[in-house]
């Protein structure tokens, strides 16, 4: 039998010690639910507030462009140093381990291809898949002022939804055409629209000008593309100024598996998102680190 008498002296009640709620770490995430801040707390890292994402989900609308033609061989080996794989579902099943422990992005709208116009998107995924896959957000393409602007924004606001329904972020990807201006302007624009209508999260595009103007007017924390392949100092500086000036980390796919050594890549942008490396000294490591391998 228990000692009834001793557990009621032992009990500490701290009535002298107010209990704390501390304030979810996210710009714009405070009100969300418990499982929401938790995958949010899984894809950005709670001591930096920052995230180094790994996209690879570039197959679903053009194939297997350079650097994901092997992805059992060219990107498993990338992954440990990863905050998450951004991916499809078919990639997810058939090539990534299920021990694999860092957060999942799923991406969950598509339709066309490169062959036809990019904006015609549909949700391609349905919710029970994300639930059933354990990702911790879903990613939706939005083109602004796309020839399917208004069937993309609903596309995302659907996901948005469900999402809250079951509690997973939506990733909205601001997607820029080819007769769209790159600016601030524009950027400013599209996260706004995609944040005034519920996205929990957004990735967009770096501008050198104005780009601490598109990270302060958006409610909800934005992480950089990564675009293109540029040189390696390039998309390092790139990823440093984009962090600078409000961003709460990257989510770059070329300019790491195009790189001469995207291992060595991935621990220099790893470096300047998560330690404020200066992209000089983010270089030098990833010139020792390419040298080892």
């Amino acid at each position: 039998m228990p000692d009834v008498d001793d557990l009621k002296e032992g009990k500490k009640y701290f009535a002298d010690t107010p209990q704390k709620t501390e304030g979810f770490f996210l710009k714009g995430s405070n009100s969300l639910d418990w499982g929401m801040k938790n995958r949010l707390s899984r894809i950005f890292n709670p001591k930096t507030g920052r995230t180094v994402m790994l996209a690879i989900d570039h197959g679903y609308f053009q194939g297997p462009t350079t650097g994901l033609e092997r992805i059992d061989l060219n990107i498993l080996p990338l992954a440990p140093y990863a905050d998450t794989l951004m991916l499809t579902r078919g990639i997810l099943r058939s090539i990534v381990p299920p021990s694999f422990s860092q957060s999942i992005v799923l991406r969950v709208s598509g339709g066309t291809s490169i062959l036809k116009e990019l904006s015609n998107e549909d949700i391609a995924v349905d919710i029970e898949e994300s639930i059933r896959l354990n990702v911790c957000a879903m990613a939706v393409q939005v083109f602004i002022g796309g020839e399917f602007e208004k069937e993309s924004i609903i596309n995302m606001t659907r996901m948005v939804d469900m999402g809250n329904r079951y509690g997973i972020p939506v990733l909205a990807v601001t997607a820029v055409g080819k007769d769209m201006a790159r600016d601030a302007r524009y950027f400013r624009l599209a996260t706004r629209i995609c944040a005034e209508l519920g996205a929990h999260y957004i990735k967009t595009y770096y501008v050198e000008e104005g780009f601490e103007t598109v990270t302060a007017s958006c409610p909800v924390p934005i992480v950089m593309a990564g675009g293109k392949k540029i040189p390696e100092l390039e998309a390092l500086t790139m990823a440093y100024n984009a962090v600078q000036q409000g961003a709460n980390g990257v989510d770059m796919g070329r300019n790491i598996f195009q790189a001469d050594s995207p291992v060595a890549m991935i621990q220099a942008v790893k470096a300047v998102v998560h330690e404020n490396e200066k992209p000089e000294k983010a270089f030098e490591l990833y010139n020792s680190l390419k040298n080892q391998h």
